[in-house]
C-alpha cells in the first residue's frame, strides 16, 4: 500500500468537523487543536482576508461565512460534503456581545446581536440538521456562555442572546431524542480572547455621553474594568470540543471555568434577590 493510498484510509477515518467564526481566538485554536489530533477540520470566516489568513496557516479547507447570510452557509455544507460525503460535527462559535446598559442599547444593536448570536446560529443549526437527519448522526455544539445562565450588568443583549441559544437548544435537545444527533451546549467562562476587546468597540453604538453611565463606560475604554477572575486559555475550550467529537454519547452541557460553575451552582441554590447580590459583585 502506497504511502498515498495509506494518507488516504487515514483520511477516511477521520471525523470531519465545521467550525463558525475561526478568525481568532477560540475558533481559531479549536480548529488548529482539532486538526493537530487527526481531524479533518474546516474553519470559517466572516471575511475573505480572514480566510486568507487560515489558508496561510495552512487549513485548505477555510472558507467565508457570515452566519447572518443563509446562502454562505447552504454553500459551505454543498462544498464540505462535497468533499468529505459527511460532516460529523458542527460548532456553532461565531458571536460577539455587545455592551452597554439596557436603558441605552439603541433597537439596532439589539437587533445586530440577536441575528449573529441568535438568528445566524439558528439557520445553520437548521441548515445542517437536514444533512445529519440524512446521515442518521451527527454532532452540533452550540457556543453559550456562563452568561446563558446568570446575568451581568451592560450584559443585557448579549445575556438575552445567549439565554435565547439555551432555550433554543434545550428544546431542540428533546426534539431530537433517538435521532442519533446530539447537541452540546459550552457554557464557556471567561477565556482569553479578542472578545472582551472586540466587546467594548461596540460602545461606539451607544450615545456614551447621554447616558447616566457615562463613567462606567469611559472606564472600560480606558482599560480600567476590574480584572476577569477565572481566565483560562482558549485552549480550555478546544480540549472540550475535542472530547465531544471522540465521544460516542456526548453530554448535553459543558462546564468550562471555575467561573462557570460557581456562577451555575449559585443559580441553582441561591434565591433571586441573593444571586443579585452575588452578581452586583462580581
Amino acid at each position: 500500500m502506497s504511502d498515498e493510498t495509506v494518507k488516504q484510509v487515514q483520511k477516511k477515518d477521520q471525523p470531519v468537523v465545521v467550525i463558525t467564526g475561526c478568525s481568532s481566538g477560540i475558533g481559531r485554536v479549536t480548529a488548529e487543536y482539532l486538526r493537530e489530533r487527526f481531524c479533518t477540520v474546516y474553519p470559517t470566516a466572516r471575511t475573505d482576508e480572514e480566510v486568507r489568513e487560515l489558508e496561510e496557516a495552512g487549513f485548505e479547507g477555510a472558507m467565508r461565512l457570515d452566519v447572518r447570510k443563509p446562502e454562505e452557509i447552504a454553500a459551505v455544507i454543498r462544498e464540505v460534503l462535497k468533499r468529505e460525503g459527511r460532516i460529523d460535527v458542527w460548532f456553532n462559535n461565531a458571536g460577539y456581545g455587545q455592551m452597554g446598559a439596557v436603558e441605552d442599547l439603541p433597537l439596532e444593536a439589539l437587533r445586530e446581536q440577536f441575528e449573529t448570536n441568535v438568528i445566524g446560529l439558528h439557520e445553520c443549526t437548521r441548515q445542517i440538521l437536514q444533512v445529519m437527519r440524512k446521515q442518521g448522526r451527527g454532532k452540533i455544539i452550540q457556543h453559550s456562555s456562563v452568561l446563558g445562565l446568570v446575568a451581568l450588568p451592560f450584559r443585557g443583549a448579549y445575556n438575552a442572546s445567549k439565554y435565547a441559544v439555551e432555550g433554543l437548544t434545550d428544546t431542540l435537545r428533546l426534539e431530537l431524542h433517538g435521532s442519533g444527533i446530539y447537541v452540546s451546549l459550552l457554557n464557556t467562562g471567561p477565556v482569553t480572547s479578542r472578545f472582551r476587546e472586540n466587546a467594548i468597540k461596540t460602545l461606539s453604538k451607544i450615545d456614551i455621553d447621554k447616558s447616566r453611565w457615562r463613567s462606567t463606560y469611559y472606564k472600560a475604554l480606558r482599560g480600567e474594568s476590574r480584572k476577569v477572575p477565572f481566565n483560562l486559555p482558549p485552549e480550555a475550550v478546544a480540549s472540550v470540543v475535542h472530547q465531544i467529537v471522540l465521544s460516542d454519547r456526548p453530554a448535553p452541557r459543558y462546564y468550562i471555568t471555575k467561573a462557570t460553575w460557581m456562577l451555575g451552582i449559585a443559580k441553582r441554590l441561591l434565591n433571586t434577590r441573593l444571586l443579585d447580590r452575588l452578581l452586583l459583585r462580581v
